[in-house]
Formats: structure tokens, C-alpha cells, sequence
């Protein structure tokens, strides 16, 4: 279908004339090879390095494993530990072969020691197998969006093509963030299990996130570290309303890596919250395109409304920038039903699409040709 564009410079300097501008920190110096900054409530991409390199991500591959296993099992279900779980490498709870545990456990084992054997554990009981369980986590992250993800193993550990990048890790972590359980698990200091009671081999935990005691609202969301992929982190901050993603893949080895991974993580963090707020772009029930001409109507138009609030995180140096497209049809015909979908406008900043809205339209239109006519003509004489 052919559309008509109009193009709305969006002259939104002037409506920030009285905003002070505040003082904006440089982009982040990051050891990472890979890293991203990404809104939480938006999906916006902030800032990044080399956002779709494939690599290795090591333990952060547990995120998938934990969400995939809220989605397919019930937390109270009974997962008996096979031979394969038990043998699984370190870092482990040391399961024995045969030994019961409640999958809810085994998901705070995951998440807050990085348990490389109840990661084992839990894929065989969701799954059927771990070969089958990786197969599912490949697909739900394509779902999710992120296409150049491919699982091998479910507790991350280096095998050939187990790889993603930080575009892909912090769609799958905004994805897994909106699952309440998810959250309460990630955002816990200690837990001693079983959480919730129960006859089970008991543990106690605690979270190896740092992030959660050295940053300012800190709440989420899991390390990783192996030969092949080095130190790796997601984190999640929400500080005065704003929640961001960060993901650093590769930010060194050893001590020093160990290290680097908090420091870029503060480092990409710091550079969303001291530069970026959210902003009122467009209201509910803005008119962006007025007086749009109806075919098949008697000379009337309508005009086109926004379905839904448009609100993003920009830095003050983008509002001058900013600038919308109208779409719609380049032919628009009667009958119109008030509120059905007409177009959409699509939010820039310079080149760079943001977002978009659907815009809907604001009046009922009745069709006005010689059969419609002869109804109403006739629909009269009837109720006479």
C-alpha cells in the first residue's frame, strides 16, 4: 500500500527553553569487549560497544535457564538429580545422584551461586534432556528477538557455538525482568533452603552480584565467567523511576578482569542515570494529522489521534533532534469507524528510528455512494 508521509520537524528546543541544561558525562571507557546500556520500560539502546559481536557469555547464559524453567514448571515441582547433573563442573552444590530437591531451590542456587549443577538439573526436568532444554532456550530467544543467540549448554560452560551478544543478553534480561518471581530471586542477598520448607538437603546462598550492596538501587542481575568468554556481567539499576539494563561480556581475566567487569558495569550505568530522563514526547489523544480527506464520504475528513503516550529516556543534547514521520494511507475510504487504526508515527532522532504509535481515527464516517443513499432513502419510508 502506498502511504502518504508528512514529515513533523519537531521544534522540541522550544518547548525545553526554560529546562536547565544539565551537566552530561562523556560516554564510558569500558574494558569490555562488549558491552550495552539499554532502558528497561522502552527497549532503547542508550549507548553500546560493539552491541552485536558474537562471543561466549559464560554463567549470564543462566538467565535464559531461569526463565525458561518459570515458564515450563511449576516452582514446587520435585527434580530428581541424574548421574549428568551430579558430575557437572564447578562451581556446584555438590547434588548426589538420586538426591530430591525442589525446583524453586535449585532456581536460587542458579541464580545466586551460579550452581553449575542444578543448572544441569533443572534443564532435564523442564526439558526432557539438556540437549532438548538448550534447543528450547535457542527458540524462546529468537522469540524474544534476540537472533544471534545460540545455546549449547544451560549453565553457560564453553562449548563450540554457545554464544550471544550484548544486544541479544539485554533483550533476554528485559524479557526475564518482567517475571515477578524472577526478580525476587535475582534481588535476593541470602536465602537458606528450602525457601518454603520441606525435608530436602538444605543450603545457604548467598548472591555473588555485587551490584546489589555497591550500587544504588541495584537489583539485578547474574555474573559469569569461563576461559573462553572472561569476566561477565548483567546488571540492573532503577534509580527515580528509571530502571537500565547494562551487559558487559569480556571485560578482562584474572584479578584484573574480575574486577573490571564491576567497574564498566558502574561506569555504563552511572552514564545512563546522570545523562538520560524520560520525557513527555506525545500525549494520549494528540492530533498529529489533521483534517486527512475521506473518499467516499460527503468532503469529509478526520483527523488522526495518538493511541498511546510516547515517553522516552533522552539526553538534553537530543531534544533539538527529535522529529516525527506521520504515516497513513494515500487513500482512505468510507465507512470510518472512530478509533480504528489509520497510521502510525514513528519517532527520530537525526536518522535513527526510535520508536513508534499508532494513530487512530477521531470520528465515525458514513459512506456516501448512490446504493448507501438509496438505503437511507428507503430506511426512512420504513419507519414512516
Amino acid at each position: 500500500m502506498k502511504k502518504k508521509i508528512i514529515i513533523i520537524m519537531m521544534i522540541l528546543n522550544m518547548l525545553f527553553l526554560n529546562i536547565a541544561l544539565a551537566v552530561q558525562t562523556k560516554e564510558p571507557i569500558v574494558a569490555a569487549d562488549s558491552s550495552i546500556l539499554m532502558d528497561y520500560k522502552t527497549g532503547r539502546v542508550l549507548w553500546g560497544k560493539n552491541i552485536y559481536k558474537p562471543r561466549p557469555m559464560a554463567s549470564t547464559t543462566k538467565i535464559m535457564t531461569c526463565i525458561l524453567a518459570l515458564e515450563n514448571s511449576e516452582i514446587y515441582d520435585i527434580v530428581v538429580v541424574s548421574r549428568k547433573a551430579a558430575l557437572a563442573p564447578k562451581v556446584k552444590l555438590y547434588l548426589r545422584q538420586g538426591e530430591k530437591q525442589r525446583l524453586e531451590d535449585l532456581l536460587y542456587a542458579l541464580m545466586l551461586v551460579s550452581a553449575n549443577d542444578a543448572a544441569v538439573a533443572i534443564a532435564e526436568h523442564v526439558g526432557g534432556s539438556v540437549e532438548s532444554f538448550c534447543m528450547q532456550m535457542t527458540e524462546k530467544a529468537k522469540e524474544i528477538g534476540a537472533k544471534d543467540t545460540v545455546f549449547k549448554t544451560p549453565n553457560g560452560l564453553d562449548k563450540e557455538d554457545h554464544h550471544s551478544t550484548a544486544y541479544d543478553m539485554a533483550l533476554i534480561t528485559r524479557y526475564a525482568l518482567s517475571n515477578k518471581k524472577f526478580r525476587d530471586i535475582i534481588t535476593t542477598k541470602n536465602v537458606y533452603t528450602p525457601v518454603n520448607g520441606g525435608n530436602y538437603r538444605s543450603f545457604s546462598l548467598t548472591n555473588h552480584n555485587k551490584l546489589l550492596n555497591d550500587y544504588p538501587g541495584g537489583n539485578g542481575v547474574k555474573t559469569g565467567f569461563t576461559n573462553a568468554a572472561g569476566q561477565c556481567f548483567v546488571g540492573s539499576a532503577e534509580n527515580n523511576g528509571m530502571q537500565l539494563i547494562s551487559v558487559v561480556l569480556a571485560s578482562g581475566w584474572g584479578n584484573r578482569g574480575k574486577q573490571a567487569k564491576w567497574t564498566d558495569t558502574k561506569k555504563v550505568l552511572n552514564y545512563g542515570f546522570d545523562n538520560f530522563k524520560y520525557e513527555d514526547i506525545y500525549k494520549k489523544n494528540d492530533i498529529l494529522a489533521k483534517s486527512v480527506e475521506v473518499k467516499k464520504s460527503k468532503k469529509q475528513s478526520i483527523d488522526l489521534y495518538l493511541k498511546d503516550d510516547i515517553i522516552l529516556p533522552i539526553k538534553n543534547s537530543e531534544k533539538e533532534k527529535l522529529r516525527a514521520e506521520i504515516y497513513y494511507p494515500e487513500l482512505i475510504e468510507a465507512p470510518i469507524q472512530k478509533g480504528v487504526e489509520i497510521g502510525v508515527a514513528r519517532i527520530y532522532i537525526d536518522e535513527d528510528f526510535i520508536c513508534e504509535g499508532a494513530l487512530l481515527a477521531g470520528k465515525d464516517v458514513e459512506e456516501n455512494t448512490i446504493g448507501s443513499n438509496f438505503s437511507k432513502i428507503i430506511s426512512g419510508y420504513t419507519r414512516m
